[in-house]
């Protein structure tokens, strides 16, 4: 992903927001015959305070990316959407897209098999807990016997990257009163209608009017 100074996120907290918010993550890696990559739902390392991330990937899926091996590229991908010209008023410009994106690069520690059931128990419990009666991991009808041969074709990794790129195009390089105009575009209805866009815009513009004051 090039980076633009403009829209640099470099803030670890704010990246761990990003990454916490839009846990379904893309995985590359370069095999000998070429790119690879897979869909994956990707966790904060609950144990520690930085980047560091950890998951799981289906059998033969270690295989194909060298799991523990090679560089894994995770990438994660927060609201976006289309920002039309017509929305900055009278003045000469193009359309775009506005973003947010991470890039996590590192080579993966492979997890134990307890350590994985650890990771699978806990990503259960994350999504699962929403519900209004939740099926949790352990819970009947499983029993351990269930949880474990499925836990065998997972492989969980811990990644700590070593490699960051963080980036938030939220129209930063654009007057006060442009970013107004296409926060409150994207909050109306419309065929670009995009609230979690519009929210990931005013959180941005309210910490920038909070750091020049």
């Amino acid at each position: 992903m090039r980076q633009n100074p403009s829209f640099t996120l470099a803030d670890v907290t704010e990246i761990r927001r990003v990454v916490d918010a839009n846990p379904w993550a893309t995985i590359v890696s370069a095999a000998d015959d070429g790119l690879v990559s897979s869909h994956y739902v990707v966790l904060l390392d609950e144990t520690r305070d930085d980047l560091t991330i950890v998951g799981h990937v289906g059998r033969p899926d270690d295989l194909i990316h060298g799991m523990g091996e090679r560089e894994l590229l995770v990438i994660f991908q927060g609201p976006h959407g289309y920002v039309s010209p017509g929305w900055y008023g009278d003045e000469k410009a193009v359309p775009t897209w506005n973003y947010t994106a991470v890039h996590l690069s590192g080579v993966p520690e492979i997890l134990s098999a307890e350590e994985n059931l650890e990771v699978l128990d806990r990503l259960v419990a994350r999504f699962e807990g929403r519900m209004p009666e939740p099926r949790l991991l352990w819970e009947r009808p499983n029993d351990p016997a269930y949880v474990e041969r499925l836990a065998a074709g997972t492989v969980g990794f811990r990644l700590t990257p070593t490699r960051v790129v963080a980036k938030r195009k939220l129209s930063q390089n654009k007057p006060a009163e442009t970013i107004e105009a296409v926060i409150s575009a994207l909050s109306a209805d419309g065929p670009y209608a995009n609230r979690p866009l519009a929210e990931e815009m005013r959180r941005a513009q309210d910490a920038r009017s909070g750091a020049q004051r």
